[in-house]
């Protein structure tokens, strides 16, 4: 047989082998739904919300080009440029660029690197991070990670009450709600809760990162001594001088986009938020300066009130997305 004919047939055989496998040359088959939220600036401006069946083949990266308008990319794709117009930029020396989470926590790898296997949220958000380039877990994907699981971990849950009172009842009912079920003991990878007032919140390692800002943690507030307010009384991270604990208890400051001091909350101002220490599972913080505060807190774990948010405060059933604006002190 000839050259050409041996390529020939070896060509035939090679299609026939597609066709008997079933593989094709499209992008595979189903395998779920994704949510996708696409916002600018922590969440404050929506541009897309949609869901859509992806494909075995899809990454973060490409279900991210089949559901907006027009996407640009850098670095041989593995790196988002803009979205339907609104590209990185800088802002009176501010950087702002795109970030993205898949099941409320910070992917460690690029999008284009990301597979899905269908049940994931996806948020991709423009803002500045002149405070931080790293955020590594939000709130604003409930009720992920808790039903989804993180990074190809199972959903394991675990609530660790730390004086909380009848917030810890408040705060299972409601991942029960979302079909949550939640472990007992210490199994490993589980997603904590934390729940009770900030005083003793705060001796965990993980917790206390909060105290070093949001370069730390991700994390815009901060936990400063009773009568400090948002203006002073407290050295960084809410600690009296010399890093020992305020004897008169913990009231919740607002930090705005810059990691700056902008409101203070008050004692009775409960906290939603989450951060990840290195590797480890997210951990989710429900607290505040007073078991009343961390009731509050606990009222707002639902989509209604953390949608699309890094973090909230919450109190008196009004919930205020952090980080603020900046100039938005009171």
């Amino acid at each position: 047989m000839s050259r050409r004919g041996t390529a020939v047939a070896i060509a035939l055989l090679l299609g026939a082998a597609l066709v008997a496998a079933g593989c094709g040359l499209g992008p595979g088959s189903k395998v779920g739904s994704v949510d996708l939220t696409v916002t600018r600036e922590f969440g404050a401006v929506k541009m897309t919300e949609a869901s859509g069946e992806a494909n075995e083949s899809d990454t973060v990266m490409r279900f991210l080009e089949g559901e907006v308008d027009h996407l640009e990319t850098r670095y041989g794709g593995g790196y988002v440029k803009s979205i339907d117009g609104i590209e990185e930029t800088q802002r009176g020396g501010h950087p702002y660029d795109w970030f993205f989470y898949v099941n409320g926590v910070e992917s460690p790898i690029g999008a284009a690197e990301v597979s899905l296997q269908g049940g994931e949220r996806v948020w991709w958000d423009m803002h500045d991070w002149a405070a931080t380039a790293h955020v590594p877990a939000v709130v604003g994907s409930w009720p992920a990670p808790f039903t989804t699981g993180w990074e190809g971990h199972a959903p394991a849950v675990v609530v660790e009450c730390e004086g909380g009172g009848d917030a810890c009842a408040s705060v299972r009912e409601a991942l029960e709600g979302e079909g949550v079920k939640i472990a007992s003991g210490s199994p490993k990878g589980a997603i904590r809760v934390l729940v009770g007032p900030w005083a003793k919140v705060r001796s965990d390692p993980t917790a206390a990162l909060i105290e070093g800002g949001p370069a730390e943690s991700g994390v815009y507030a901060e936990f400063a001594p009773v009568g400090g307010g948002a203006t002073g009384g407290s050295s960084p991270g809410g600690r009296t001088a010399g890093g020992a604990a305020s004897a008169g208890g913990w009231e919740l400051v607002g930090l705005d986009e810059n990691g700056a001091k902008a409101r203070g909350f008050g004692a009775e101002a409960g906290l939603v938020a989450a951060t990840r220490h290195f590797e480890g599972p997210p951990v989710w913080l429900v607290t505040g300066g007073t078991v009343g505060a961390v009731r509050a807190a606990a009222e707002a774990l639902d989509a209604d009130d953390l949608r699309d948010h890094y973090a909230v405060e919450s109190e008196a059933g009004t919930v205020t997305p952090l980080p603020l604006r900046s100039g938005s002190s009171g």
